[in-house]
């Protein structure tokens, strides 16, 4: 697996408030380029299943590693392509807020080896705005509450 890009953003929120956000699924709509619903066939443990559709396509990840309140990977494969997304959390530098960190990795298999950059591109211009999404999100969210 090789690295299609790697993002951080500091997130003007607790973490604890930012891991609840980043693990509520039902609202990954707002953060998750091109998702329209998602759902977790269980409890946020290595093992549970995310159900999503995007694009007008049913879709599934498996959460494959999680430490709660401090990092989750979620693995996404079709066809002949892996993804793994990690996301880390830890408190911000001056106490205050969440620094937020995402790396995905990508494998191929097949006759998608030959197209591996191609595709890692395009999961960096698809994906790499989650986390500024999640930023804008979470921090317009947290203010109303």
């Amino acid at each position: 697996m090789k690295a299609a890009f790697t993002d951080e953003q500091a997130i003007d929120v607790a973490p604890d408030v930012a891991w609840s956000r980043l693990t509520d699924w039902t609202e990954a709509t707002h953060w998750m380029p091109g998702v329209e619903s998602m759902r977790a066939d269980g409890p946020i443990s290595r093992g549970t299943e995310l159900r999503f559709v995007a694009r007008g396509k049913e879709r599934t990840s498996t959460i494959t590693a999680v430490e709660p309140g401090r990092s989750l990977t979620l693995r996404s494969t079709v066809g002949g392509v892996t993804a793994d997304y990690t996301y880390t959390m830890r408190p911000g530098a001056t106490g205050g807020g969440t620094l937020v960190r995402l790396e995905a990795l990508v494998g191929t298999r097949g006759i998608m080896t030959l197209l591996a950059p191609v595709i890692r591109g395009a999961i960096a211009r698809e994906d790499g705005v989650q986390l500024a999404r999640l930023k804008a999100w979470v921090e317009a969210t947290a203010s109303v509450e």
